[in-house]
């Protein structure tokens, strides 16, 4: 599903333009370009333990420090961003809506590898409680009775 997606979204398609502010198109770029910057420094980080599996790899470790220390899932963040960017500055609603799916398939797949992950590595239920899933600073909250 998630290269149907990404195929779908490099396709030049112009089927549904909005018509936005010309600053809001231009603080897409500066989106878009924060999510490639986030990006480029998770694969830096995560070097050679990058796997397209939800599934830990077995050599891995923790990162908590770094892109990962913005958002959990630095990599989804850093394609919802550039995603998102780049569809306001076309102005595609199209691009938006696509922006949009990628982000109900991250969230599920973060969810089922934030499992294998808790199950891995004890310490990630306190990296959780401290890290926003694709936002910075963004945490659910958490009531304790």
């Amino acid at each position: 599903m998630q290269l149907v997606l990404f195929v779908l979204y490099c396709i030049p398609i112009t089927l549904i333009t909005i018509e936005i502010p010309t600053w809001l198109g231009y603080t897409g770029i500066f989106v878009g370009l924060a999510g490639v910057l986030l990006g480029v420094l998770a694969l830096l980080q995560i070097n050679v333990k990058l796997s397209p599996f939800p599934t830990p790899v077995a050599t891995g470790r923790l990162l908590t420090t770094g892109a990962y220390a913005v958002a959990r899932h630095p990599i989804y963040t850093a394609i919802l961003a550039a995603t998102f960017g780049y569809g306001l500055f076309t102005e595609s609603l199209f691009k938006l809506l696509l922006c949009l799916a990628l982000l109900i398939l991250f969230y599920f797949k973060a969810a089922y590898e934030e499992q294998l992950l808790t199950l891995k590595y004890p310490e990630y239920e306190k990296y959780k409680s401290k890290t926003g899933k694709f936002l910075p600073f963004y945490k659910k909250k958490r009531i304790t009775s």
